[in-house]
């Protein structure tokens, strides 16, 4: 079973350790990849459909491992128990949704050693979460699959507050401390998408004029941190 790159990303980020859980499993290729490749003795594979839990228990039965990946339905990090695993992933869901399955499972999410998530839209928004809950990023990936950039985010529980120029909710800060290779292309991307949105911007009011002068600075500050690199 071949893993697409942006899942292969998700699954290297998890330390080998002894349990993982994967919230939203959809067809189970990222628990399998864990066993496969001795990452994981067990993974939990959770969904809230029923569709996708078949499918993952098809795949996982096929692979014989039906052994050492258990399926589970319910929501988000509510279908474990507490330090019932090591860590978890939550992928493949907008930053809104992800941010708020951490919320609920708070108590869950104290308890892991870190859980990696990728949102597929909106990862400032998690980001933004992340920083004014005091918690802690341990460790950020970006990949692109089919021409399209993917955001991973490796966060712990941490009761310390971190302050943030909200420009690094748009963009890592890990990502440039470290001089990711792909983070320039990147950046300039985002710039060209905002300068894209301001062209769009053609009423005369007062909240057009409002939302131009955002997106404006908001590329000033995208454009400051081309001079990291």
């Amino acid at each position: 079973m071949e893993l697409s790159l942006r899942l292969k990303t998700i699954a290297n980020m998890v330390d080998k350790c002894y349990a993982c859980a994967d919230i939203g499993t959809d067809h189970g290729y990222i628990p399998i990849y864990l066993i496969s490749n001795d990452i994981c003795k067990k993974v939990i594979a959770s969904d809230i459909n029923k569709g996708p839990i078949n499918k993952a228990k098809f795949n996982i039965k096929s692979e014989g491992l039906d052994k050492f990946i258990e399926c589970r339905i319910g929501s988000g990090l509510t279908t474990l128990k507490s330090k019932e695993v090591n860590c978890a992933i939550v992928a493949g869901m907008g930053g809104n949704l992800i941010k708020d399955i951490v919320e609920e499972g708070k108590d869950i999410f104290k308890d892991l050693d870190y859980l990696i998530v990728q949102p597929v839209q909106n990862p400032e928004i998690f980001r933004e979460y992340v920083y004014n809950n005091g918690y802690k990023i341990i460790e950020e990936e970006l990949c692109v699959d089919e021409n399209k950039f993917y955001e991973i985010i490796k966060v712990k529980y941490s009761k310390k507050s971190t302050k943030i120029d909200n420009v690094f909710y748009e963009v890592s800060k890990y990502l440039l401390e470290n001089n990711h290779p792909l983070i320039k292309e990147y950046i300039l991307k985002k710039i060209e998408k905002n300068n894209r949105i301001l062209i769009a911007i053609t009423e005369d009011t007062k909240l057009a004029a409002v939302r131009r002068e955002e997106v404006k600075r908001k590329i000033f500050k995208l454009k400051e941190l081309l001079e990291w690199l």
